[in-house]
């Protein structure tokens, strides 16, 4: 399946999107047209009911270079900040599927920033990160400085961004800003398989789950936790969760049917 040239979504297992961004001449370096795509082919996967997890990756030495420098040379600040990219990168953002980015070799600027709008990153132990965008006069656009302090602490981040120089996978692994790394090849790999492991959940209860822990990402502990307890009330109204506690109590596998 071929959203655009650009992004090539393929299911390598049940429920499971897999997205590859498909501009190695560029390193992957994100134009506003691969934004495009890759928003696009999100929406696809949300409206899909088949589908209950995406898998995001690039190539075998890059994920993503970061923006596209020569867009930015071309048309400045609006490169990055006219109303269809800033639209496209809130329905990434915004996506209820889960979202599972695979990084291999460098993931670096618009490329760190696209990763973080993952919920998971697995990478491989040579992946590097960084926001080298100081190194040309500007800084990062998407994002940077505000998720990855969020994610990884005031210091790393005012390293990584204050110098431009990249992490390595284990750095990353270490400030959380990684959940797994894997041998260099196998990034891909691991994140089906725990694409795979989550598409097994009850979709609604995986959607509810997601929402919550960004509750926790986005808002004060109590506004977080009345969050918490109010998707756990609609949890409890879904079939899939009586269906779950019945093949607890019946030791059978559960069949769940995003109910």
């Amino acid at each position: 399946m071929t959203i655009s040239d650009l992004v090539i979504a393929t299911t390598p297992s049940p429920h499971v999107r897999q997205l590859k961004m498909n501009r190695p001449a560029k390193r992957n370096a994100l134009s506003n047209e691969l934004i495009a795509a890759i928003a696009g082919a999100c929406r696809a996967a949300v409206a899909d009911e088949d589908i209950r997890c995406i898998v995001l990756t690039g190539g075998e030495a890059f994920f993503c270079a970061g923006a596209d420098i020569k867009e930015m040379q071309q048309r400045g600040f609006e490169a990055i900040n006219n109303p269809a990219r800033r639209n496209d990168w809130r329905d990434i953002t915004n996506c209820v599927k889960p979202i599972i980015a695979a990084v291999e070799g460098i993931c670096f600027g618009g490329g760190n920033e696209l990763a973080m709008l993952a919920d998971i990153i697995v990478a491989g132990d040579g992946a590097r990160f960084g926001q080298p965008e100081v190194n040309i006069g500007v800084i990062p656009g998407d994002g940077g400085t505000q998720r990855l302090t969020r994610v990884a602490g005031k210091s790393l981040a005012m390293l990584m961004v204050l110098s431009g120089q990249p992490i390595s996978a284990q750095t990353a692994l270490l400030a959380g800003l990684v959940a797994d790394i894997v041998p260099t090849g196998l990034a891909t790999a691991r994140a089906v398989e725990i694409a795979g492991m989550i598409a097994e959940k009850p979709p609604r209860s995986v959607e509810l789950a997601k929402a919550a822990v960004l509750a926790a990402y986005q808002t004060p502990l109590e506004a977080g936790l009345e969050f918490e307890r109010q998707a756990i009330r609609v949890a409890f109204t879904t079939a899939d969760q009586q269906e779950g506690m019945d093949a607890f109590f019946e030791k059978r596998s559960p069949n769940y049917r995003g109910q």
